[in-house]
């Protein structure tokens, strides 16, 4: 079976042009979303861990010396709190499109049906999302996932577990 060179020259030339593609999109996504997150993406780890009634947003420094972008960290987390307490997820919207799983439900509840309690760490802060509602549960795990496969499926070690008990 003879093998046709300029088919396979064409093959390949199509297959790295697609490479470069999907690299340039990823380098405009990660270059958009340093300039809505204020820390250094590259000097911090986020993770995302479902719970019972939602879920738990971390982000931490890598580093336990770098002060300044724990206080960014701080500031961001807990301004994003508010904000989705406040039904504006325009920050998430720019960041992974209005199509995200769950977002589209999330903003339809009301403004008390959904709690997103921030927290400062010392290595940086994380917010509580919950809710008693069944919907916006689903809701905020279909967020999580997407957030997790988006961010990376990092998790705190032990973290899911701690939360997963129906008293919380």
């Amino acid at each position: 079976m003879k093998k046709h060179p300029l088919i396979i020259i064409a093959g390949l030339l199509v297959f790295s042009t697609a490479s470069v593609a999907v690299e340039q999109a990823s380098a405009k996504q990660a270059n958009a979303a340093q300039q809505l997150i204020p820390y250094s993406l590259a000097q911090t780890v986020q993770t995302f861990s479902k719970t019972v009634h939602g879920g738990v947003q971390h982000v931490v420094v890598k580093s336990a010396d770098n002060a300044r972008d724990i206080k960014l960290i701080q500031t961001h987390l807990a301004k994003l709190a508010v904000d989705f307490s406040k039904g504006d997820f325009s920050v998430t919207e720019k960041l992974h499109g209005a199509d995200m799983p769950g977002l589209a439900r999330l903003k339809m509840a009301k403004t008390d049906d959904n709690r997103f309690d921030y927290k400062a760490l010392a290595n940086g802060g994380q917010i509580h999302y919950a809710s008693e509602y069944p919907q916006y549960i689903q809701a905020l795990h279909e967020w999580f996932e997407a957030q997790a496969a988006e961010h990376g499926a990092t998790v705190a070690p032990g973290h899911a577990q701690h939360h997963m008990a129906p008293a919380e």
